[in-house]
């Protein structure tokens, strides 16, 4: 039984390194652009890539502690992805008048994170398979 004390602070640690993730992520994305938000989708894509292998191993049954995957699914990947930030900057590309990369980014970031969501959910999958009883 996850007692309910801890979870708040683990989720918020969680939070904290997902957060200072996502800040590094952005600083260094800057390097390749800055016109464009590259580190709002690159956190999106990656954070939802890393929720899915969650998801993944969680569904394979108790490999991962309830509270290690709040701390990792609420809290870091919670901290990193940045849904805020993709919408101001939607709001940002429209008031610019800029309505196709708007479109794009926007529906992009909708694909490519679920794609990576459901890649990584097939990841665990594969190696699982792999793995043999490694997983059981």
């Amino acid at each position: 039984m996850v007692n309910p004390m801890k979870i708040p602070i683990l989720v918020g640690l969680g939070g904290f390194a997902g957060s200072a993730a996502r800040y590094g992520l952005s600083i260094a994305s800057q390097r390749f652009s800055i016109e464009w938000p590259i580190g709002t989708l690159a956190a999106n894509v990656i954070g939802c890539l890393a929720l899915g292998i969650i998801t993944g191993i969680s569904a394979r049954g108790e490999t991962v502690p309830p509270e290690i995957r709040l701390a990792l699914a609420a809290g870091f990947c919670g901290g990193f992805t940045t849904m805020s930030s993709m919408i101001y900057e939607v709001a940002r590309m429209i008031r610019a008048s800029e309505y196709l990369h708007a479109t794009m980014y926007a529906a992009g970031t909708f694909l490519l994170s679920m794609a990576a969501f459901i890649t990584g959910i097939m990841e665990v999958r594969v190696f699982a398979k792999i793995g043999g009883a490694l997983w059981n």
